[in-house]
């Protein structure tokens, strides 16, 4: 079976309520001009329909987003979450791309109510449902060790820079979905420390960061025991860091 891509194809630009717009060093942001509110079903610049939609207090989609050409997945993963999920436009791409896969089962989780509001609207195609909660413990147990691929958009923009954020995040985008603590790391750690345990064999995770983050927590992945690896993608200034839990050994 053909290993699918995980690199969205046109009209299908993902869009998680975590991925923050562009600061100096960091992945690209917003459109100029551009704010939260479009109509469901649109995305500024696109035809209607093509795209999953966003609705008021949700994250608009941004080409940094879109994971880097070449990305592993499994030749067929059949459980897929996709954390910090937004509108559940990261999921909706994956499963999107794993048409004709059977028994594909996916998952999208967001804190924030509005987030999971949209993201049900966007992933109900694909058969996707969509928890609220605060990362893993919005899950289902009976996800713990089956995950074959977890995708994450936490916020990764330190607190310290939201202020250099262009205006149309910082001033009309939800604070949880930009704001990542003193080192823009806060929640992506918490989201890299519990993965092992919600990861089958072999299961990966994909993190989306900073192009300046990615060295860094793909280092601290691989202390812990996973198989980690930082890919970025000029094109799109954008970072993912891949990490793959290991078989039990014998």
């Amino acid at each position: 079976m053909a290993t699918p891509s995980l690199t969205p194809q046109p009209g299908t630009a993902p869009t998680p309520s975590g991925s923050g717009p562009a600061i100096p060093g960091t992945t690209s942001g917003t459109t100029s001009g551009t704010t939260s509110g479009t109509t469901p079903g649109t995305t500024p610049g696109t035809t209607p329909g093509t795209t999953p939609g966003t609705t008021p207090g949700t994250t608009l989609p941004r080409p940094g987003t879109a994971l880097p050409p070449g990305g592993p997945c499994p030749a067929a993963p059949t459980v897929v979450v996709d954390m910090c999920c937004g509108t559940g436009a990261v999921g909706a791409a994956v499963a999107a791309g794993l048409t004709g896969v059977a028994g594909v089962e996916l998952h999208a989780a967001d804190v924030d109510a509005a987030a999971v509001r949209c993201a049900r609207r966007n992933v109900a195609v694909h058969g996707g449902r969509v928890h609220q909660g605060d990362l893993y413990r919005a899950l289902p147990d009976a996800l713990r060790g089956r995950v074959d691929l977890l995708v994450a958009s936490a916020p990764y923009v330190p607190t310290g820079k939201i202020g250099l954020l262009p205006a149309e995040a910082r001033d009309h985008e939800p604070m949880v979905a930009l704001d990542g603590g003193a080192d823009g790391l806060d929640v992506v750690r918490r989201v890299a420390a519990e993965a092992p345990g919600w990861l089958a064999p072999h299961g990966h995770l994909l993190l989306e960061t900073s192009t300046r983050q990615a060295p860094g927590l793909a280092r601290a992945l691989t202390r812990d025991g996973l198989r980690a690896r930082a890919v970025t993608d000029p094109a799109l200034e954008a970072a993912v860091v891949i990490a793959t839990l290991p078989s039990p050994a014998p």
